[in-house]
C-alpha cells in the first residue's frame, strides 16, 4: 500500500516542517486538495502555494482538483510542480480535452468520483487516465467517516478494468485510519490518502509505518 498524506490536515503555519516530517516518514506521495468554494463547500489553496512548497520535498505531488472548469488551470498546476493531476468527472464538460491537456505536459492523469456518482460514469475515460480516485467521504472537509459501501464501486471498477485490459492505480480518499486502510487493501486499493490519521499524531513516522503495516 502506498500512503499519500493530505496536507489539508497539516499545520499550515509550519508547512515546510510538516512536509519534511512526512518525507522523512517515508510517505509515497504528497496529496494536495485544491478546493474553490464552488465545486465543494470549502476553499483551500491554489497553484501559488503548491509552487512555493515544491522545493520542500522530492516526493511526487498528487494534486486533486475539486474545482469547476479545471481545464482553465491545468498549465498553472503543471508549472507549480504537479506530478499527477486528478479532475472530477462531475466538474468538467470537456473531460477528454482536459485529460489530453494534462498529458500534453507529461503529467499523469487521474479522474475522481464522489460517493453519489456512479462508477460507470468514468468508463468512457479509462483509456486516458493513470489513476482512479474513489472518494470514500463527501469531498470538501477532512475528518469524515469512511463510507464502506464505496468498496462496491472498486469491485465494479476492477471488473471493468479487466474487461478493458487496463491497470490504472486505484486511490481512495476519506476516513482512512489503521482499520479502514486494511479494508481498502483487501479490495485492491493501491494508494490511500490519509489526513488526520497522520498529521493528528505526534509521531508521524510511526503513523505512516502503522498504516503501511496494516495492509
Amino acid at each position: 500500500m502506498k500512503i499519500a498524506p493530505s496536507l489539508l490536515a497539516c499545520d499550515f503555519a509550519n508547512l515546510n516542517r510538516e512536509i519534511k516530517k512526512v518525507t522523512d516518514g517515508e510517505a509515497d506521495y504528497i496529496h494536495l486538495d485544491v478546493m474553490d468554494g464552488n465545486f465543494v463547500p470549502n476553499i483551500t489553496f491554489g497553484a501559488p502555494v503548491i509552487k512555493s512548497i515544491r522545493k520542500c520535498t522530492g516526493l511526487p505531488f498528487d494534486v486533486h482538483l475539486m474545482i469547476d472548469n479545471p481545464k482553465r488551470y491545468i498549465e498553472d498546476f503543471v508549472k507549480a510542480g504537479a506530478d499527477i493531476i486528478t479532475i472530477h468527472v462531475e466538474a468538467e464538460n470537456d473531460i477528454i480535452g482536459t485529460l489530453k491537456k494534462i498529458k500534453s505536459y507529461g503529467v499523469k492523469t487521474g479522474i475522481s468520483v464522489k460517493p453519489n456518482t456512479k462508477i460507470e460514469d468514468i468508463y468512457p475515460f479509462l483509456l486516458d487516465i493513470d489513476l482512479v480516485l474513489v472518494m470514500t467521504v463527501e469531498p470538501g472537509f477532512g475528518g469524515q467517516k469512511f463510507i464502506f459501501s464505496m468498496m462496491e464501486k472498486i469491485e465494479t471498477l476492477k471488473k471493468e478494468l479487466k474487461i478493458q485490459k487496463l491497470n490504472p492505480l486505484i486511490e481512495v480518499d476519506g476516513g482512512i485510519d489503521e482499520e479502514t486502510v486494511k479494508i481498502a487493501a483487501n479490495f485492491g486499493v493501491d494508494i490511500c490518502v490519509a489526513g488526520t490519521s497522520i498529521f493528528g499524531k505526534e509521531d508521524i513516522f510511526k503513523a505512516i509505518k502503522q498504516l503501511k503495516g496494516n495492509t
